[in-house]
């Protein structure tokens, strides 16, 4: 007697698809592997940091942008330059002569390429860098940032080994990762996006431009601006962050700088 056996086995594969968390970049990846620096909107209790609409202290939770990890000028219609233009200014300044400041922070500059900008989009801009260039003339802000203490130390998080008075200088020296020459300006690259996602931007670090989401931009005065503009460059010299949130990470230097950048830019 023959007896068939037949044993039948059910395989469920279940598969699902989880949206990005607060904090996580991992799902935007360019062409050559490297993945974004990224910044969300705040979601601290700081009252300093929630003072209106900021840019963020968490990054990640986007799917990036089709064009990152291009070059200037190679996508877009439109493109403006700014710096140069509004020249330095001490007006609006704290305490102490501008001798008090080196003379790089009295001829601080800014050089910004922007893609696919309106006239209107191009003038916020404009005037965030005008407000950033008065920020960084000011006494207050290099004795804020020499000063700058996380722990009872006095350094920033994620300070690539150098002091608070070495990150003042790169600051004031200007000299990008991809354009290492000190030529005492801001040399970055603006394109706009929209996603409708938490993140307000982001950059790669083997491009020169940085992204900025019109979901937040469009409604930002050009004082917030100024918060995700320094954020951003600062990548470009170099610093980085952990890429999920922290309260640390609320110290290193791109976010510690441009929570510093926005408050000082709301006093002029």
């Amino acid at each position: 007697m023959i007896k068939t056996f037949s044993i039948l086995f059910l395989f469920l594969f279940l598969a699902s698809c989880n949206k990005t968390t607060p904090g996580d970049c991992s799902a935007t990846v360019a062409a050559d592997g490297s993945q974004p620096t990224c910044t969300q909107p705040d979601t601290s209790t700081d009252p300093v940091k929630n003072g209106g609409s900021t840019t963020g202290s968490v990054t990640g939770g986007t799917t990036g942008h089709s064009t990152a990890g291009t070059t200037g000028g190679t996508t877009g219609t439109t493109g403006g330059t700014t710096g140069g233009t509004t020249g330095p200014s001490t007006g609006g300044t704290t305490a102490g002569s501008i001798s008090d400041v080196p003379d790089a922070a009295l001829t601080w500059d800014a050089n910004i390429y922007m893609v696919g900008f309106t006239a209107a989009q191009e003038d916020k801009v404009n005037k965030a860098v005008a407000l950033i260039k008065k920020v960084i003339s000011s006494k207050e802000f290099k004795d804020r940032v020499i000063n700058f203490t996380y722990n009872g130390k006095k350094a920033f998080v994620d300070n690539d080994g150098l002091t608070n008075t070495e990150i003042y200088n790169k600051i004031l020296e200007g000299a990008e990762t991809l354009k290492p020459v000190k030529n005492n300006t801001m040399d970055v690259e603006i394109e706009l996006y929209y996603q409708a996602t938490s993140t307000i931007g982001y950059t790669y670090p083997d491009t020169v431009r940085i992204w900025m989401n019109t979901k937040y931009f469009d409604g930002y005065t050009p004082i917030d601006v100024t918060d995700n503009l320094t954020h951003e460059w600062l990548h470009k010299l170099g610093f980085d962050h952990a890429s999920t949130y922290s309260i640390s990470r609320d110290s290193s230097v791109p976010y510690g700088i441009g929570y510093l950048m926005e408050e000082l830019a709301a006093k002029y």
